[in-house]
């Protein structure tokens, strides 16, 4: 990522390890990268919606953090793109790897018993994720944690893909559908990286609102945000027909989708 023309911001010279592709304080002296600041919005406002339904649906604390992880991110992510400092990178890469440990949990331990804990891999995860921090606090090498965070996802993947082809085959859409999600955006964000003066001089020659589009940073966050929501919607899935509760996507507003769980009849 080549690091874009120094202009004076709110923010002061940026202190992370990393600078994205978009130009830093082009749109406004108050936020560092505007369009990678404001994505996050996806990784946000739905996924504390999402923990609010959960709650009411009185399913398991587990779930109601997953959601909440992913809002975590965003707000790290949206500290972190708005100020690109160091201190609000660690906000932002930390939280990924702590809530992607709670989607693995819940991925391999959704054919356990309700209200059953699982020490081992909760003293696993712990250690996986306490281990990462360490080591990346004193070896600031942002690969090291993008390799972490793809250990943990290559997890998720081979599990949603064993469960959906010999347990609940009728759950492939909305599996694949994450899945796909979430690779459009990691491909846009190595195209992002790989072709930043490319893009840059795109930005320059085009219209300001056909450039904002090719922002593909930005839109790693909403296809990310939405392939990791939709992911939360699966292991719910997956939970709730394990625990013989009757669960079904519905679109709010006819565009944004959500899990409904009917309530438990008492004989």
């Amino acid at each position: 990522m080549a690091p874009s023309a120094r202009r004076l911001g709110l923010w002061g010279p940026p202190t992370s390890t990393l600078d994205w592709c978009e130009e830093n304080y082009e749109v406004t002296v108050y936020v560092a990268e505007f369009w990678n600041t404001v994505s996050n919005l996806i990784m946000i406002l739905p996924p504390l919606f999402g923990a609010l339904q959960t709650f009411r649906n009185g399913l398991e604390f587990r779930y109601i953090c997953s959601f909440l992880g992913l809002a975590a991110v965003g707000v790290g992510s949206w500290c972190f793109h708005m100020t690109l400092l160091y201190e609000m990178q660690l906000l932002d890469e930390l939280p990924m790897i702590y809530s992607t440990c709670v989607f693995v949990y819940c991925l391999y331990e959704c054919f356990k018993q309700e209200k059953t804990v699982g020490l081992i891999p909760i003293t696993l995860l712990f250690v996986f994720s306490m281990s990462v921090s360490l080591v990346y606090l004193q070896w600031k090498e942002p690969v090291f944690h993008q390799v972490m965070y793809g250990v943990l996802v290559a997890c998720l993947v081979m599990r949603s893909i064993f469960i959906v082809t010999w347990v609940y085959p009728w759950l492939r859409p909305l599996c694949y559908a994450s899945l796909a999600i979430f690779m459009l955006g990691f491909l846009l964000w190595n195209i992002d990286n790989i072709f930043c003066e490319q893009l840059r001089t795109s930005r320059r020659v085009l219209p300001p609102g056909l450039g904002v589009l090719t922002q593909f940073h930005a839109w790693w966050h909403i296809f990310t945000g939405l392939g990791s929501y939709l992911h939360i919607l699966l292991s719910l899935q997956i939970r709730s027909t394990f625990l013989k509760r009757r669960a079904k996507v519905k679109f709010l507003c006819g565009v944004w989708p959500t899990l409904h769980i009917e309530p438990q009849r008492t004989s």
